[in-house]
């Protein structure tokens, strides 16, 4: 017998011995005093962050009605219904200076909400602890307002009416419920993956995330994804083998795959804006609003990164793309909250494209 199959046949034993184990231990719950520094070294917590800092120097400091549920302790305390006067939406002025804290998701309304409306007006139901999760992890925008920005457009045509639309950032429940809420810009006559479910007990924000410290534990993977050792392995990950990129590879992780196509619709962008809009594009992951114009002579430096430079020649099939490829890149673990639905709108960003410039779908598997 290898070793490796010794590992598994033990790996096996002791999953199947979790039930049993389980009937004869109580674990105690988490003292205060460690909820509280799990707390205090999160993201949610971290008070230097532009997520929380954004808008201290404007004058006066106040955050937009629009961002404030979610940047804000007492916005989102406003938007419950915990105070203000009307649920569902922020009342009072959301001034500047707090983080998420414990009251944001532990109190009455919180604790008792089931259902979650999206940007793009689906709403899911029947939820749990996840609740406070999803209203702030779906992103702002949806594929539904590409579609109303690009209504009645010839398709291939620059209008000076549209813009970049921005899904927003760490859009984790918008790539998880995928073709049920609509997040990314579907296309017609194709059909997509909804939710994403993972498996029994791993199907939550908070049954793969620590509520507290918002990790994930490697070792809750390695009963069924061996060779997890830490945090950077989990894009290793694949549970198919499917060769999506047709690179011959189907050892690799499914987030590679998903990198691949990404760099394809990227350069498919490019084509598309050199030989159909005649207007080079260039795209900057960290700069809002993300796509820039460029010299045709010249390639892109520090100096073109700027709102003056944002690029403003978009046809509705460029736009489409663009909106897609940046919702494959705000959702750092796509590739294991629906790696699926992802592909989905890649692949179909890339043949939309192709119909204008090269792309070449044949080595290419669409979920």
């Amino acid at each position: 017998m290898t070793v490796q199959k010794a590992l598994v046949i033990l790996t096996l034993i002791l999953v199947l011995a979790v039930p049993v184990r389980a009937a004869f231990v109580t674990f105690a719950p988490e003292s205060l005093a460690t909820v509280s520094q799990k707390w205090s070294e999160s993201g949610h917590a971290d008070r230097e962050s532009l997520s929380f800092t954004y808008w201290d120097d404007d004058d006066p400091p106040v955050i937009p009605i629009g961002c404030a549920k979610c940047h804000s302790n007492y916005a989102f305390l406003d938007f419950l219904g915990e105070i203000g006067d009307t649920p569902g939406e922020v009342d009072r002025e959301p001034l500047v200076g707090s983080v998420v804290s414990c009251t944001t998701c532990h109190n009455p309304t919180a604790h008792t909400m089931t259902q979650v409306m999206f940007p793009s007006g689906a709403e899911v139901t029947a939820l749990g602890t996840e609740a406070t999760c999803l209203i702030c992890h779906q992103g702002t925008r949806a594929g539904a307002d590409v579609d109303e920005a690009i209504a009645g457009l010839d398709v291939d045509t620059v209008s000076e009416d549209l813009s970049f639309i921005n899904v927003h950032y760490a859009i984790a429940a918008a790539t998880q419920w995928g073709g049920d809420t609509k997040g990314g810009y579907e296309y017609e006559g194709r059909s997509y993956v909804g939710f994403y479910e993972h498996v029994s007990g791993y199907t939550t924000c908070v049954e793969c995330h620590d509520a507290h410290s918002l990790q994930v534990n490697p070792q809750d993977c390695t009963p069924c994804h061996y060779g997890v050792v830490d945090r950077e392995d989990f894009i290793d990950i694949r549970v198919d083998r499917t060769d999506y990129d047709g690179d011959g590879d189907t050892e690799k992780g499914i987030a590679a795959e998903i990198a691949t196509l990404q760099t394809a619709l990227l350069q498919a962008i490019y084509e598309y804006a050199v030989q159909v809009v005649e207007e080079p594009i260039f795209y900057s992951p960290d700069s809002f609003p993300y796509f820039f114009a460029l010299d045709p002579d010249d390639d892109p430096g520090p100096g073109d990164v700027h709102f003056g430079n944002r690029y403003m020649s978009w046809t509705p099939r460029l736009l489409r793309a663009a909106y897609n490829y940046q919702f494959s890149r705000k959702d750092g673990g796509n590739y294991t909250h629906n790696p699926r639905y992802v592909l989905q709108l890649l692949y179909d960003s890339l043949e939309d494209l192709g119909e204008r410039v090269p792309v070449d779908l044949d080595p290419l598997t669409r979920p």
